[in-house]
């Protein structure tokens, strides 16, 4: 694939603490971009391309003010609350953080102008009709900012496209208890980890494809209202990356299956890669057990205890 051209691009990162937003933060600035970052958590190193940018984004009055001081040329919309429980307490909080937070961004973007501005959205989203059922609040959330980007597009041409991610794993994760990283650290320090049944199939995809993949969405022609896949386009079931991390890690020990309940309504569907190389010339680059590999040797460096502090 060609590399993307971001270089003197004036660009506002949401979400920029997060897993995929930091990354995608560095791949900018190395690019030459004019980084703005928001974010709600422990600083970022201003330099040379990056700005920090400390506020909530869930008001109304400070999103609008930063859009307007900004005024950015491309929006990266990551800033939501990733938490796949469908706890009653999660509601209003992603509620706030994946929806209000979207709407008031795409305001300000459809007032003050940008050439383009890419929503991240998530394979829990229900597809279909409109009584379709989203699976938690998380999905509920990204789903409903679809669908305010969908009519922000039409009514006032905001230059919108939809980016749908797929399972994105890799180094830096920074939830420990997610499947991979709470499987090495576990295995790393003599534990062992519990799992569900292990049978459900996901589309996986490396986050340094992922990063690719949303910088073409950001700049390709003619993709405004469309929304665009980024995953591998194959299914691996849960207990098959369980069993590649244990050849890596354990070799000649097997995790045990079954501690844990399955999640209920969980999503499976793999990403249609037809439609996104012909719009971004985009396939990843990454297969999983390359990308599983170099995962492990990251965690490894970083928590050479294995202990789970908190990053």
């Amino acid at each position: 694939m060609d590399a993307v051209d971001v270089k003197g691009a004036r660009v506002l990162v949401t979400g920029a603490s997060g897993f995929i937003g930091g990354r995608l933060c560095r791949r900018l600035v190395e690019g030459g971009a004019e980084v703005h970052a928001v974010r709600w958590a422990s600083p970022l190193r201003d330099g040379a391309g990056l700005v920090e940018h400390r506020l909530d984004l869930t008001d109304e009055k400070a999103a609008g003010e930063l859009y307007e001081s900004v005024r950015p040329e491309v929006v990266f919309n990551l800033a939501s609350r990733v938490a796949g429980a469908r706890d009653l307490e999660l509601l209003l909080p992603t509620f706030h953080a994946n929806l209000a937070a979207a709407v008031y961004l795409m305001a300000a973007a459809a007032r003050h102008g940008c050439r383009r501005f890419v929503q991240i959205g998530s394979l829990e989203e229900p597809e279909g009709e409109a009584t379709a059922v989203p699976s938690s609040p998380y999905a509920a959330g990204k789903w409903a900012a679809s669908g305010y980007g969908r009519m922000c597009h039409a009514l006032y041409g905001l230059p919108i496209v939809f980016a749908r991610l797929f399972m994105v794993y890799g180094p830096g994760q920074h939830d420990l208890k997610k499947l991979i990283p709470y499987t090495i650290l576990s295995l790393a320090r003599g534990a062992t980890p519990s799992f569900s049944s292990g049978s459900r199939p996901v589309d996986w995809v490396y986050v340094d494809d992922v990063v690719e993949g949303l910088l073409r969405l950001a700049t390709a022609p003619g993709l405004e209202g469309r929304r665009l896949d980024l995953g591998s386009g194959t299914l691996h079931t849960v207990r098959q990356v369980v069993e590649t991390l244990f050849a890596l890690l354990a070799p000649g020990t097997s995790p045990s299956f079954g501690g844990r309940e399955d999640r209920i309504m969980e999503q499976v569907r793999k990403a249609d890669l037809e439609a996104t190389e012909k719009h971004l010339g985009w396939r990843p680059a990454t297969p999983l057990e390359a990308g599983l590999r170099a995962t492990v040797d990251w965690y490894l460096n970083a928590h050479p205890s294995g202990r789970q502090e908190t990053p």
